[in-house]
């Protein structure tokens, strides 16, 4: 007993630890601190990492201050790769391969073949520029379309030796501008993953818990893409200043050298390409920078937001506790009033009452778990079609009592067969009747003690038959053995008329209610006298008694037709005495 006690109590100490815990989250408060990852990018020269991250994390946003900040993180991102991409462009620009033999002769190749290209186009259009006659027209246009031919034919000879000198590192200009269209074929596609953006549902217990862990994991890897982040910008950081330190040397000795004038200019525009490219290189730093600094306040959105999740998800907690607080106090005070009006008789009222408060409580948790289901009307009908399987019997029997409160129906004390069982109705309920036993055909009348119960589903699939209603009329029989001395045609026909004396007001009032029945539904015109027969036996000779009587009174009748016939034997044969 102190442990079911005991039981409430737990409960309603968790109940109040999550209600302080609802308080406690109700405003929004900072992110929680993640362990930090090594995630730092040391980046290439053509690095697109951060704007492959930044196209990952769009994906993830959910509210418009989410998608605000993935916007914010793509333009950032794609800025830094676009300085990126300029920077390499102009060294590309500016690249001369070392003198090895393979990338020497591939570089003579090419500008062999540019040089031709540019001869073949100057040339066209010399014989595009010059007057045609009738003589020699048709000569010109077969020299132009020629030239034309051998142009085209150089010109796929310049795409294929520019190739072979890209695919041996001999022209990183066409890789990266390849990289660079590559780029902008892919630019448009976060665009379409930010439209139409929702945020998780968090209505039911389970879409709390899904959405809490699910803005778990997008905060760990905002924090890993604000890492990434940081640590590209201090990679460039240190490379800005490599370079600064490298052209403030070129800058000193370039000063101090004595050269012509086309080495100086030459030095004046490395100096001015060096200056550049610490000018990208600071705006790419600041990119960066900004780009963390997006992610960390992006991260901080979802740290609100999973406040404000758990914040639910306590509460629906709470109620999930606060229901089973209010089924165990009303279990307890369920039992202890039905203990206080005795417990046999109320026992079956008691168990259904907590069944029904337990299930009640049952639904509601489901419904705090799983919310309102979306297909309700369908739910409802395969619930109510199991339910009408299962519970057929139930629901038979209950529209079977209705069927027994009807006018050929049974009331309490009727004399009724059901099922082969004969007895005195003592109980009709919604579900089942109960009879007293009355013994078998043999001896029907005599209680046996016995209490059987049947479901009332035997009214509507099975049959019975109430003896105790205007037709409790029933066919009797009894069976006399004749002495050898008597006459045995004379000895049947006596006890004929002396069961049609004794059965004369049964009889005419059967033949009335059968008329009427008749009469009614068209049937066949039944006869209510006695029949006698003669058959033979072991002992003699024996006459069978067929009579209708009322079914209260067959032993009543059957005792009062032995005596007569008794008697009519013994005034018959004298001192000889009859069987029967």
């Amino acid at each position: 007993m102190k442990r079911l006690r005991a039981v409430p109590a737990a409960i309603l100490a968790m109940l109040l630890a999550c209600l302080i815990a609802v308080y406690a989250t109700r405003e929004s408060g900072n992110r929680p601190e993640l362990p930090a990852k090594n995630t730092a990018n040391a980046g290439t020269v053509l690095d697109s990492q951060l704007l492959a991250t930044a196209n990952q994390m769009a994906a993830l946003a959910e509210t418009s201050d989410e998608q605000n900040a993935a916007r914010e993180a793509l333009r950032l991102a794609d800025h830094e790769v676009d300085q990126a991409f300029a920077s390499e462009l102009r060294q590309a620009a500016a690249y001369r391969p070392p003198a090895t033999e393979p990338l020497h002769d591939l570089i003579e190749r090419v500008n062999q073949m540019k040089f031709q290209v540019a001869v073949e186009q100057s040339r066209i259009q010399q014989l595009a520029k010059q007057p045609s006659s009738d003589a020699t027209n048709q000569n010109a246009v077969n020299q132009l379309d020629l030239a034309n031919a051998q142009l085209a034919l150089d010109q796929d000879d310049l795409a294929d030796a520019q190739q072979d000198l890209a695919r041996q590192g001999g022209d990183p200009h066409s890789a990266i501008e390849r990289a660079l269209q590559e780029h902008d074929a892919t630019e448009h596609q976060t665009a379409q993953a930010l439209k139409g953006a929702n945020a998780s549902p968090t209505a039911t217990l389970v879409e709390q818990v899904r959405t809490w862990f699910s803005l778990r994991s997008v905060d760990q890897k905002l924090l890993a893409a604000e890492q990434e982040s940081a640590g590209q910008a201090k990679s460039l950081s240190e490379r800005h200043n490599q370079l600064e330190k490298q052209s403030e040397l070129s800058a000193q000795t370039g000063s101090q050298a004595d050269a012509n004038t086309a080495d100086q200019i030459a030095g004046l525009h490395r100096l001015s390409e060096q200056r550049r490219t610490l000018a990208e290189l600071d705006q790419r730093i600041q990119d960066c920078q900004q780009l963390a600094g997006v992610y960390r306040d992006w991260s901080g959105l979802i740290g609100t937001r999973r406040r404000a999740v758990l914040h639910l998800l306590l509460g629906s907690l709470a109620e999930i506790l606060a229901i089973l607080l209010a089924a165990m106090l009303a279990n307890i005070a369920i039992r202890r009033l039905f203990h206080t009006k005795g417990r046999q008789r109320f026992h079956q009222l008691q168990v259904i009452v907590i069944l029904t408060v337990q299930l009640l409580a049952l639904g509601l948790i489901l419904l705090v778990l799983f919310g309102i289901p979306n297909q309700l009307s369908t739910i409802i009908g395969l619930t109510t079609a199991g339910l009408t399987v299962v519970l057929r019997n139930f629901i038979v029997s209950f529209f079977g009592w209705f069927a027994l409160m009807g006018k050929n129906g049974i009331r309490v004390g009727d004399w009724v067969e059901i099922n082969g069982v004969s007895g005195e109705v003592i109980e009709i309920s919604l579900q089942k009747t109960v009879l007293l036993e009355l013994g078998s055909s043999a001896d029907t009348g005599q209680p046996t003690g016995r209490q059987v119960a049947f479901f009332n589903s035997f009214a509507i699939d099975g049959h019975y038959f109430n003896f105790s209603t205007a037709g409790q009329w029933l066919w009797d029989e009894l069976q006399v053995t004749l002495p050898a001395s008597s006459d045995p045609n004379l000895m049947a026909e006596e006890i004929r008329k002396l069961v049609e004396r004794e059965t004369e007001a049964d009889v005419a009032q059967a033949t009335q209610d059968w008329e009427r029945v008749a009469t009614r539904y068209g049937a066949r015109d039944f006869s209510a006298k006695p029949a006698v027969n003669l058959r033979p036996s072991v002992n003699g000779l024996e006459v069978v008694v067929r009579y209708i009587t009322r079914a209260p009174q067959r032993n009543d009748v059957k005792s009062r037709l032995f005596q007569v016939i008794v008697d009519l034997l013994r005034k018959s044969s004298g001192n000889e005495t009859a069987t029967v």
